[in-house]
C-alpha cells in the first residue's frame, strides 16, 4: 500500500507538471501571437495617422511611435521563432517575410505620402497584405490550439493509464490484503485451536493431578488410621501388659531383693513410657475421637495439646452440631486446624489463637486467626498451606489467608455442604 501509494503521488505530480508545462507554452505562444496582432493593428493605425498629420512635427512624432511598435514586434516574433513546432514552422517563416514585406510597404506609403493616389495605402494594398498576415496568425493560432488539443488528449491518456495504474495498484492490494486477512485468520484458528488442545490437556493435567493428590490425602489418612490402630491395638496393649506383668513382678519380689527390685521398677518405668510414646504418636497420626466423638472434641484436644508442649493459649468455639458432618469434612477441619496451630506456634510466634467453626445450611465455615507477626501473604506460600490448600480445593471449597508483617494471620475456609 505503501509502494502503490507512492507511486501513484509520483505519477500524479509528473502528469500534474506535464499538464503546466504544456498551459504555459500554450499562454507564451498565444500572447506572443496576440503581440503581434497587436502590433500590426497599431502599426496600420499609426501609418493613418501620419498620412493625416497636419504638420511635420506631429507627423515625426507619429513616426516615432511607429518605429517603437515595429522593433517590439520584431522581437517578438525573433523570441517566438525560437520555439517553434515542425508543423507550424513553415507558416512562421511566411508570416515574417509578409512582415517584412509589410513594413516595407509602409516605408513606401511614407515615400509616397504627397501622391495618394498612388500610395499603397490609397490603393488598398496595405490593407490587404494586413489582412492576409492577420489570416496567418490565425491560422497559426489555430495550429498552436490543435496543438493544445493533442497536449490536452495526451493528458487525457495519462490520466487515464494512472486511473488503470491505480485500479490495478488497489486490486493487487486488496488481494494481498484479503489473503493477508485469510492467511491470517487461518493462522489464528490453528494457533486457537491447538491453544485449546493444549489448554484441554494442561486441564486434564490438572484435574488429574488433583484427583491423585486427593487420593494420596485419603490414601495417608487411611493410612494414618490403619498404623494409629495398630499402634494402640497392638503395641499399646502389649505394652500395657508388660507394664502389668512389671507390676506383678515388683510385688512378688521380696523386700530384701533391693537389685532386682530396682531392675523391675526400671522395666516398669521404661514400659510407661513407652505406652505414652505410643499413645501420643497414635493421637497424633490420627485421634482416635474424630471418628468415636466427632470434630468438635478432636479440636478440643488437639488445642489442649497444643498448649501444654508450646505454652500457646488456644480458643475453640464451633458450634454443637459441627460434629455431624461428613468424615472427609471433619478430616479437612481437623488437619487445616492442626496445620494452622503448627505454623502460628513455630513461625507466627503468636501467643494467643482463636479457632471458630460455624456450620450454615449449605456451609460450614473454618476461621483461626492468630496475633503472631504474620507475613506477606503475596509472596509467602509454604508447603503447609500448599497442603491446605489442596484439601479445601478437593471438597470444592475456597481458602483465604489474611496476613501482613506485624499484624497477624487469619485463615478462612469455606466449604459447601451437599443439600
Amino acid at each position: 500500500m505503501l509502494a502503490g501509494g507512492i507511486d501513484s503521488l509520483v505519477r500524479i505530480h509528473k502528469v500534474d507538471r506535464q499538464e503546466t508545462g504544456v498551459r504555459e507554452v500554450y499562454l507564451q505562444r498565444a500572447l506572443s501571437l496576440e503581440q503581434i496582432r497587436a502590433g500590426i493593428y497599431q502599426s496600420s493605425i499609426l501609418l493613418r495617422d501620419y498620412l493625416l498629420a497636419g504638420d511635420p512635427q506631429s507627423a515625426h512624432e507619429v513616426a516615432n511611435k511607429w518605429n517603437e511598435i515595429r522593433v517590439k514586434t520584431d522581437a517578438v516574433i525573433a523570441r517566438r521563432a525560437t520555439t517553434l513546432d515542425p508543423e507550424e514552422a513553415p507558416l512562421f517563416k511566411d508570416l515574417q517575410n509578409k512582415v517584412a514585406e509589410y513594413w516595407k510597404l509602409r516605408q513606401l506609403a511614407v515615400l509616397s505620402a504627397g501622391s495618394r493616389q498612388n500610395s499603397p495605402y490609397a490603393s488598398g494594398v496595405l490593407v490587404q497584405r494586413r489582412t492576409a498576415l492577420l489570416a496567418l496568425i490565425d491560422r497559426i493560432d489555430s495550429i498552436n490550439q490543435i496543438e493544445l488539443n493533442s497536449a490536452d488528449a495526451q493528458l487525457n491518456e495519462a490520466f487515464a493509464a494512472l486511473r488503470w495504474r491505480t485500479l490495478v495498484k488497489i486490486a493487487v492490494t486488496m488481494s494481498v490484503g484479503i489473503g493477508l486477512a485469510f492467511f491470517t485468520a487461518r493462522r489464528t484458528l490453528v494457533m486457537e485451536s491447538e491453544l485449546q488442545e493444549r489448554y484441554e490437556e494442561g486441564e486434564r493435567a490438572r484435574l488429574e493431578l488433583q484427583e491423585l493428590s486427593a487420593r494420596l490425602l485419603s490414601a495417608q489418612e487411611e493410612e494414618r488410621r490403619s498404623i494409629s490402630r495398630e499402634l494402640h491395638d497392638e503395641v499399646g496393649q502389649s505394652l500395657s501388659a508388660l507394664l502389668m506383668e512389671a507390676g506383678n513382678a515388683a510385688a512378688r519380689v521380696s523386700p530384701d531383693s533391693t537389685d532386682i527390685r530396682r531392675h523391675v521398677e526400671s522395666i516398669k518405668r521404661l514400659a510407661e513410657a513407652s505406652v505414652q510414646v505410643i499413645r501420643n504418636m497414635s493421637l497424633l497420626l490420627r485421634p482416635s475421637m474424630l471418628d468415636d466423638l466427632g470434630l468438635v472434641p478432636a479440636l478440643e484436644w488437639q488445642a489442649r495439646e497444643v498448649s501444654k508442649r508450646t505454652g500457646l493459649r488456644v480458643q475453640v468455639t464451633a458450634d454443637e452440631n459441627s460434629s455431624d458432618l461428613p468424615d472427609e469434612h471433619k478430616t479437612c477441619i481437623y488437619r487445616v486446624v492442626q496445620e494452622a496451630l503448627h505454623n502460628s506456634a513455630r513461625h507466627a510466634q503468636a501467643h494467643n489463637v482463636t479457632v471458630e467453626v460455624r456450620q450454615e445450611l449449605s456451609q460450614i465455615l473454618l476461621t483461626v486467626e492468630d496475633d503472631g507477626r504474620g507475613f506477606d501473604s503475596r509472596r509467602v506460600r509454604g508447603l503447609g498451606l500448599v497442603g491446605m490448600e489442596e484439601r479445601v480445593h478437593h471438597l470444592g471449597g475456597d481458602l483465604r489467608v489474611k496476613s501482613r508483617p506485624g499484624a497477624g494471620t487469619t485463615i478462612a475456609v469455606v466449604l459447601p455442604l451437599a443439600s
